[in-house]
């Protein structure tokens, strides 16, 4: 090959490599303001991001992120952008922050109970109140999963205008049984690996229940800890007994926007449409929104089953991660609640 190839193929694969850049910032970039903020709570300091829309008003609606389990960061890595500017779209800005231990931030996520994730909410919501740039009317909840058990928490400490429940849990130990059968049945497991997947479970309820220390937790599995840390045992210790179903009587004349997905191994979606609509569709203030094709993070099927997909996808096509209308759904719930003689009365709307 003469060097003139040899250069000019070099130059070529610049330029793809150039334009694939180009490609994945340009994805990756929302039409919104962000900025890094902190928030004091219970003596120290929470550390947060507020996305804010470029539509050049003064003041905003606020939506306040709740996570779900885990060691997140504020933007969950970036997942959390595509929602903040559908928010943005809808006049709305979002605010979130690292939960405590995650991204350098004091404390730690496993020391917490549901009752001090809410009180951490609170505190976030009261500095927004003090804000000149939010409007102190126009605040609400956006939670997934876990969150299930701390937003109507939250709602009985502060006034809220609406709640968005993404995949929200009901009980935590029906829900780790629905999880647990939920995964064996899509690994196809064995009667025999169920069975003994099904004795661990109960075991480890039966130690639960007694007020087991990790120690013994590990002596009655032999030995094996299979994954469980000392700081996740005290975790679960400390919640295992979360149950919505009284709680969310806080939210009964909120509008609440219920988001369920099709193919969700987690949470046991009949199970959370029924008790939501036993316990709030008496105010008509319950959206029940179904996305069929969507995992329990409320992405497409058909992308999270592919790791290397997700991947692609979340670099050239973020917004296309989401199951078909999600992105949609939320803003125009938003929009709705501004509608009326009254923007800061709570709405009715009759489930769907």
């Amino acid at each position: 090959m003469s060097p003139k190839i040899i250069v000019w193929s070099c130059v070529a694969v610049l330029i793809v490599a150039a334009g694939l850049v180009g490609v994945v910032l340009w994805q990756n970039s929302y039409d919104m303001d962000e900025q890094r903020v902190s928030i004091r709570h219970g003596g120290h300091t929470l550390n947060g991001v507020l996305a804010t829309p470029k539509d050049g008003r003064e003041r905003h609606g606020l939506v306040v992120y709740v996570h779900g389990d885990g060691p997140l960061d504020a933007t969950h890595d970036d997942g959390y952008k595509p929602l903040w500017e559908a928010n943005a779209k809808a006049g709305y800005a979002s605010l979130s922050w690292d939960k405590p231990g995650v991204a350098g931030a004091p404390g730690d996520w496993l020391d917490q109970s549901m009752d001090d994730r809410a009180d951490e909410a609170t505190a976030a919501i009261a500095w927004a109140r003090a804000r000149p740039d939010i409007d102190g009317d126009r605040i609400g909840l956006w939670g997934a999963s876990q969150a299930g058990w701390v937003l109507p928490k939250i709602a009985s400490k502060t006034s809220v205008r609406f709640v968005i429940a993404v995949s929200p849990a009901i009980n935590w130990l029906r829900q780790g049984r629905y999880n647990l059968l939920a995964q064996l049945r899509a690994d196809g497991a064995s009667a025999a690996r169920a069975q003994a997947e099904i004795t661990r479970s109960d075991t480890t309820r039966r130690l639960l229940a007694r007020h087991a220390t990790f120690e013994e937790y590990v002596k009655a599995m032999g030995g094996k800890a299979d994954g469980m840390t000392a700081d996740r045992w005290v975790f679960i210790s400390k919640n295992y007994t979360a149950d919505a179903t009284h709680d969310l009587r806080a939210l009964r004349g909120i509008p609440v926007l219920l988001t369920l997905a099709g193919h969700d191994i987690n949470v046991d979606t009949a199970d959370t449409e029924r008790v939501y609509r036993e316990v709030l569709d008496a105010g008509g203030a319950l959206t029940v929104k179904r996305y069929p094709d969507a995992t329990h993070s409320l992405l497409k099927q058909s992308i999270e089953q592919s790791d290397l997909s997700t991947t692609l996808t979340a670099l050239f096509s973020p917004r296309s991660l989401f199951a078909e209308g999600f992105l949609d759904d939320q803003p125009h719930f938003l929009k709705e609640l501004g509608r009326g003689s009254d923007a800061t009365r709570p709405h009715s709307r009759p489930g769907s």
